[in-house]
């Protein structure tokens, strides 16, 4: 009787060991198939990719800091040239 339940407990233990093979494996398909889905839709949606967003996102950064220093130029040469005007004025007028 010893040898019949030891071998009972074995056969139990193979097949609750299989049993959990199969559930991973099913797991492991049935995340693959949500993944495939998930980016199909995400691609239909026509969603933007993190990469692609981080690449857009230090491009306009750049963009502003360029636009920052073309204003301070703009700035400058604007003020320049209301000095120069200033000075064209005041010697019209001492002549």
């Amino acid at each position: 009787m010893t040898q019949t339940t030891g071998r009972f407990f074995d056969e139990i233990g193979k097949l609750l060991t299989d049993a959990a093979g199969a559930a991973d494996g099913v797991r492991k398909e049935v995340e693959g198939v949500v993944r495939t889905q998930a980016e199909r839709v995400l691609s239909d949606l026509d969603v933007v990719q993190r990469e692609e967003f981080e690449v857009v996102k230090a491009m306009a950064q750049r963009a502003r800091e360029e636009n920052e220093l073309l204003k301070e130029r703009i700035a400058a040469l604007e003020a320049k040239s209301k000095t120069k005007s200033a000075a064209k004025l005041r010697a019209k007028k001492a002549s």
